[in-house]
């Protein structure tokens, strides 16, 4: 087992150790994938589920591969065992789809990703939707839902929505982000159920790869990376993304990659590599003043950590699906409550 160091909390007990490990994906030296990336983790229904990119001719992203693949595994245990990777997503040569992530809507979970089709339209970044109304055993047709959110001028733009997982706020409404590199960072939302999707009125700035939560007085946060800033961003609308008040958090230490934040039933929980510059040093934090103030620690893997993904379990447990070892392996670890 893994030891957990708390860093300086003196308000809550320390962690003894991490009572589950398990390699859900790793990369093989004679494998024909060059990597697998982009964990994306979440449970519907009872039942855990993975997802991730399976990048077969190199590590490169949507714009550097023309064979991307979506693979998933389930857990019906809460990731104590788990069946073997199917692909969801496995369009023709030439038509990549990357980055996967979920939503929630009671029984139906809702996959996310970005495509780009390497021979008819170069460079153009579309979003593609899909969902489950079968824990994950089943899937729909995937939906392009591009025209629908992203304006006309957005065409050639480098956007993406972020991969990892969106919410469902209390009064029903799905959120997600979508980043433009161009434009900032925008709130992706449907307010029926996932049948039509638009975009929040405002962008957030500065903001890359983000996470939201809403809360039961109807406030958005939205929690940023930001390049070469060593630290998180976080932003917060009081009027459904009209207008954003914005602050640099210090305490949210962070070498700008993606990071996992997920509401439990005693507070928030950030996930993410504690170092300003270097992915590494995979640490989790709890607030209980809804994200004003996050403990130290503990610190679940010191060595090379990059995206992570967390999911509340149903026994309340925690779990992590996250990349480490320079990307060649990706982890599930479930966490006894640290509060």
């Amino acid at each position: 087992m893994a030891l957990l160091v708390w860093g300086g909390c003196s308000t809550q007990p320390p962690m003894e150790n991490i009572s589950q490990e398990t390699v859900l994906f790793a990369t093989p030296a004679d494998s024909s994938v060059a990597c697998y990336r982009i964990p994306a983790l979440e449970t519907v229904d009872g039942v855990l589920l993975a997802a991730i990119d399976e990048r077969v001719p190199s590590c490169a992203d949507l714009r550097g591969s023309r064979d991307i693949n979506i693979l998933l595994r389930r857990s019906v245990d809460g990731g104590r065992t788990w069946e073997a990777a199917r692909r969801i997503l496995d369009y023709p040569d030439g038509v990549a789809a990357s980055d996967p992530s979920f939503i929630v809507d009671e029984d139906r979970v809702f996959m996310l990703v970005n495509v780009m089709d390497h021979d008819e339209a170069p460079g153009e970044y579309r979003f593609h939707v899909l969902h489950s109304d079968d824990g994950g055993a089943t899937w729909s047709e995937p939906l392009d839902i591009t025209d629908e959110v992203a304006p006309e001028d957005w065409r050639s733009d480098f956007k993406f929505i972020t991969s990892g997982h969106g919410v469902q706020a209390p009064d029903g409404t799905l959120l997600h982000t979508i980043v433009n590199l161009q434009r900032g960072v925008f709130v992706l939302m449907s307010e029926d159920h996932g049948d039509t999707w638009s975009l929040a009125p405002s962008p957030v700035t500065p903001g890359d790869e983000s996470k939201i939560i809403a809360f039961e007085d109807g406030r958005w946060m939205v929690n940023s990376r930001v390049q070469d800033a060593g630290h998180r961003w976080v932003h917060v609308s009081m009027d459904r993304g009209q207008t954003w008040d914005s602050r640099p958090d210090s305490a949210l230490v962070d070498p700008a990659v993606n990071a996992s934040l997920i509401r439990t039933e005693e507070g928030l929980l950030y996930v993410g590599a504690n170092h300003p510059t270097e992915r590494r040093n995979m640490t989790m934090r709890f607030s209980t003043d809804e994200g004003q103030t996050w403990t130290a620690g503990p610190v679940i893997h010191e060595g090379s950590a990059a995206y992570v993904s967390a999911a509340a379990l149903p026994d309340g447990d925690v779990g992590l699906f996250y990349e480490r070892a320079d990307y060649t392996e990706n982890v599930f670890v479930r966490l006894p409550r640290p509060w």
